[in-house]
C-alpha cells in the first residue's frame, strides 16, 4: 500500500500556472512509473500526464506544450508544472502509482493504475 497526497490546486484565471505536488509515503511507488489524471463533473477520468522510472513522459494531446509532469524521487514528490491554463482544465486533479500492465501507450488510461490519491480541484476562470 501507498498513500498519495496531492496539493497545490486553486482558482486561477486563464493564462496563468499552477503547480501540482503529490508526496508519496513509499519510494518504492515513487520511483516507478506515476501519473496525473483529471476528472471534471460529469465526465470520465482522463489522462493527463505520466513519467516512468527512466524519466519517459507521456502527455495527453491537450495539455501538450503547457503541462510538465517531474518527480523528485529524494522528496518522493511527484509534480504538475501547469502553464497557460484554461477554462477547459478546470478538474479534480489525481496523482496515481503502481502502472499494472499494458503497453506505455496505455499509461494515460485510469483503469490500469493500482492507487490514487484524494484529488486537489483545479479552477481556471476565463
Amino acid at each position: 500500500q501507498v498513500q498519495l497526497v496531492e496539493s497545490g490546486g486553486g482558482s486561477v484565471q486563464a493564462g496563468e500556472s499552477l503547480r501540482l505536488s503529490c508526496a508519496a509515503s513509499k519510494s518504492s511507488y515513487s520511483s516507478g512509473c506515476m501519473g496525473w489524471f483529471r476528472q471534471a463533473p460529469g465526465k470520465e477520468r482522463e489522462g493527463v500526464a505520466t513519467i516512468d522510472s527512466g524519466g519517459t513522459t507521456s502527455y495527453a494531446d491537450s495539455v501538450k506544450g503547457r503541462f510538465t509532469i517531474s518527480k523528485d524521487n529524494t522528496k518522493n514528490t511527484l509534480y504538475l508544472q501547469m502553464n497557460t491554463l484554461k477554462a477547459e482544465d478546470s478538474a479534480m486533479y489525481y496523482c496515481a502509482a503502481e502502472f499494472t500492465y499494458g503497453y506505455p501507450s496505455d499509461r494515460l488510461n485510469p483503469q490500469r493504475w493500482n492507487y490514487w490519491g484524494q484529488g486537489t480541484q483545479v479552477t481556471v476562470s476565463s
